[in-house]
Order: C-alpha cells, then structure tokens, then sequence
C-alpha cells in the first residue's frame, strides 16, 4: 500500500459569499481530521481557485484563510473547467494526489476517505458516483439522463452521473496535462488516459446555502462541448439525413412524373412549400452543426491562454 499522500483539495468557486464561509470551516476541518488520522501527509492542503467572482467571494477567503490553505484568483470567470485545469497546474508538483469538489458541498465529505484509501491500493483515478438524483429538479433529471444516452450512442466514454468530484493521482494529472485541448470537458478526457479507474457511489446533500451558478445555458454549453469535442457522429448523421432525402427525393420525382403523365396534377403551394420549409430547416441546421466543429478548430488554431491569475495566496 501506498504510504499517505500529500493531498491537495481542489475548490472552484465562482458567487459563492453566501456559502463559502462555511465551506472553509468543513474543510478545514475535515483536512486537519485527516492529517490526524494519517491518511494524508502534514503537507496536504487545500486549494481554492476563485473562478473571477464579481461578489466578496475572495475577499471572505481572503479573510478567513488558515496556514493549510492556499487562494489563487482567476482575472475573469473562465467556467469551472477551466478553474480546475488550473488548480491542477499549480499544485501539479508539490502533490501527490488531488481531489476536487465543489464549494457548496453538496458530495459527500465522507467518501474521500475512501477516495484515498482506493488511491493507496492502487487507483489512479477515483470518481464520485451520484446514487441518486433527488436533489436535482424533474427537468434536469430528464435531460441528465438523456445527456448520457447522446453520448453513449456516439461512443464517448463517460461515467454516467459523475461530475466533478473525483481524485486524480500525480501520475493521472501529469497525463491529463499532455492535453493541450482549448475546448475542455475533463470527464470526456479522463477515459482517455487509460489508468486504472475507480468509481465509489454517494449520496448527494441538497445545497444549504446559494444558488447553482450551472443555469440551463451553461449546462446545453457544456454538453455541446463535450459531444463535438469527442465524437464525429453529429457529421456523420447530417450525412446520413442527406441521403435519405436524396433517396425520398428521387422516389418523389418517380411520383410527380407518374402523375403527370396521367394528367393528375393538382396545383397548389402546399406540395411546394412544405418540402422548401423542411430542406431549409435541414441545411440550416447542417450549417449550425459543421459551424460548431469550425469554431472549435478555430479556438484551437489561437493557442490562447486557458486562463489568467491575477492574485495567490498562501
């Protein structure tokens, strides 16, 4: 067995004044619990990476800061992915293992001592599993669960209900930085990586404090994202659409010509229109989606910086 790790507990946050006072103290203490028990080395910390609040979010981190806590701040909110990639890249060197989890502490703080353990026996990468859904609304249940289904048809990795609660050893985020992807989505990647994987199911807690910065629009951003990012199929079914309108088509044209040549034809727009409306909804909706793989391999040919810092401390 792996002897204790130095562990660093990665938090984005992003709005979060309301809540994050009391995240710190949990925290706090539940790092201090393990440095006790010595499931983690005296050196482990925790790390929290404001995601460009606009709020006094830093500042009550700022504040409140302990000698086992580091604070670096993003100049601009970059998204939670983004805040993680670089959480990551600044503790890569000084860790052993990692593990994020969201600031308003929904995931259960119970579970990483298991995540540790499982790292300790062996696992690289140790995912947070949701047993349930109870806390989210009929709606996002729905489409979370159709979510999976999308990209299990088009043949991308996932594990379903996963977020972002996971460990990642050293060895797993050295991997994960070979990675140079502009458009990120960390759980399409992690499969990719090949080490082991462990998964550990939890119950998830209802948020006590605050409100869910992922609104509907963040949420559709991030599954685009992480279809087009991995998957070629939506090109693949605009081609195939194709066809089978050039083969109704055809079949069509066969109609129209037995009509005419029985002196059938009855004018009207409707036999015009329809067809117009429904091939100019198709191609328009081809454009959208060929545009949407143009635009990523137009971010990716930039190069641009994934984010900025513009304050660390600790």
């Amino acid at each position: 067995m792996k002897p204790a790790p130095i562990l660093s507990i990665i938090v984005p946050c992003y709005n979060e004044e309301e809540g994050i006072l009391d995240t710190i103290h949990k925290l706090e203490f539940l790092i201090c619990e393990l440095k006790k028990d010595n499931l983690v080395a005296a050196e482990s910390f925790i790390l929290f990476v404001d995601d460009g609040s606009i709020d006094s979010t830093f500042d009550v981190l700022r504040n409140n800061k302990h000698s086992s806590q580091k604070i670096i701040r993003l100049t601009t909110n970059k998204g939670q992915q983004f805040a993680l990639l670089a959480g990551l890249d600044y503790v890569k060197e000084s860790v052993d293992c990692t593990i994020s989890i969201d600031s308003d502490l929904q995931d259960d703080l119970t579970v990483i001592e298991k995540m540790l353990m499982a790292y300790r026996k062996g696992a690289e990468i140790v995912c947070g599993v949701r047993s349930n859904r109870d806390t989210d609304s009929f709606f996002k249940r729905r489409t979370a669960k159709l979510f999976y289904k999308i990209m299990h048809a088009m043949d991308v990795p996932l594990i379903e209900n996963h977020s972002e609660f996971r460990l990642l050893s050293k060895d797993a985020i050295i991997e994960l930085g070979k990675y140079k992807e502009r458009n990120v989505f960390l759980r399409g990647l992690l499969p990719l990586i090949n080490l082991k994987i462990v998964s550990i199911s939890y119950t998830q807690n209802k948020r006590l404090k605050g409100e869910t910065k992922y609104s509907f629009g963040r949420l559709l951003s991030l599954a685009i994202r992480g279809i087009t990012s991995y998957s070629n199929a939506p090109i693949r079914f605009i081609m195939i659409i194709g066809f089978i309108l050039f083969i109704l088509t055809m079949f069509q044209s066969v109609y129209v010509l037995v009509v005419y040549l029985r002196g059938n034809t009855v004018p009207g727009w409707a036999s015009i229109t329809l067809p117009l409306c429904f091939l100019g909804g198709i191609q328009l909706m081809s454009l959208g989606v060929i545009g949407e793989y143009i635009a990523k391999i137009y971010t990716e040919t930039k190069q641009r910086p994934l984010y900025h810092i513009s304050d660390i401390v600790g």
